[in-house]
């Protein structure tokens, strides 16, 4: 692996306008923080929640959770400001939303370039409109670049049931096929990919499926509303302990000199391959990452 993996399971959207949550960041377990300025934001708050994010990058917290910044859309009155405004302060990402084809990608890229964002400073898309979900292959492909910055796809699953107008189901039934295409794509690209967000935060029950619905599907993480989500997030995305078990005992195995240049291996009774190993690798990457 040629960089240090970052868990992404729990990653909780602050609105850049709300003092008192803001104020609870360092005291939040979420893997990462996304300060939103465009939908949590109501237009006459925008630029005096831009103004802050000075002063949140500043006493961040020294536990290293990634930061985001969701920007309003290039096209609006603040995205490119916005953009800067995450530029200067050299936020982990910025959350780029309503994108639909690979040309947004790009652009914010260059923005960035032009303002002399360190290579860190990523970029996350919401994949939240039709044309998105028709362009997502294309979109995803920009992942395999490293010059496009692109590192994360997050769902915006109310955007999509809001536009598309299905029947929005506590089982998602209707959703599951964009879900899975997203994964699919994402992987296609290189890309972590969150689930959307649950919008009851008090039915934890509903949110702890959402969870191991997304975890079974390939998702990395979750996107979420409400500190009190967090801990099911956390818990649904992170490998269990037969799991790390099992990853040690292939890890393990291929490491025996007399497996050395073996393609495929018997560990437990069950055939490996090396493909295996790398599935092993990463996820006791991600156990070690969280502690796990």
């Amino acid at each position: 692996m040629t960089e240090t993996y970052r868990p992404r399971r729990s990653v909780l959207y602050i609105p850049g306008s709300n003092d008192k949550a803001l104020a609870k960041v360092a005291s939040l377990a979420c893997d990462a923080i996304i300060i939103d300025l465009e939908d949590a934001v109501a237009p006459a708050d925008k630029l005096a929640a831009r103004e802050k994010l000075a002063g949140i990058f500043a006493s961040r917290p020294k536990r290293r959770c990634e930061m985001i910044v969701r920007v309003n859309a290039l096209s609006s009155d603040w995205g490119a400001d916005d953009v800067l405004a995450a530029a200067k302060v050299e936020a982990d990402g910025i959350l780029l939303p309503k994108v639909v084809t690979p040309r947004d990608i790009l652009e914010a890229g260059d923005a960035l370039d032009d303002n002399f964002a360190p290579d860190t400073v990523k970029i996350w898309a919401m994949i939240e409109t039709p044309k998105a979900l028709l362009n997502i292959g294309a979109i995803a492909e920009l992942g395999r670049d490293p010059a496009s910055r692109l590192a994360c796809f997050v769902a915006g699953t109310n955007d999509l049931i809001k536009e598309t107008g299905i029947l929005a189901t506590p089982d998602r039934r209707y959703l599951m096929p964009w879900l899975m295409q997203m994964v699919l794509a994402a992987r296609a690209g290189g890309l972590d990919i969150l689930d959307g967000v649950s919008n009851d935060f008090r039915d934890l029950d509903a949110l702890a499926r959402e969870c191991a619905e997304a975890a079974a599907m390939g998702f990395d993480g979750k996107s979420l509303i409400h500190p009190a989500q967090i801990e099911a997030a956390n818990r649904s995305f992170a490998p269990s302990a037969e799991a790390v078990a099992t990853a040690r005992a292939v890890k393990d195995a291929f490491a025996l000199a007399e497996n050395a240049g073996k393609g495929v291996i018997a560990v437990n009774g069950k055939m490996v391959e090396r493909l295996h190993l790398a599935q092993a690798e990463k996820l006791l990457a991600k156990a070690a990452a969280i502690g796990a």
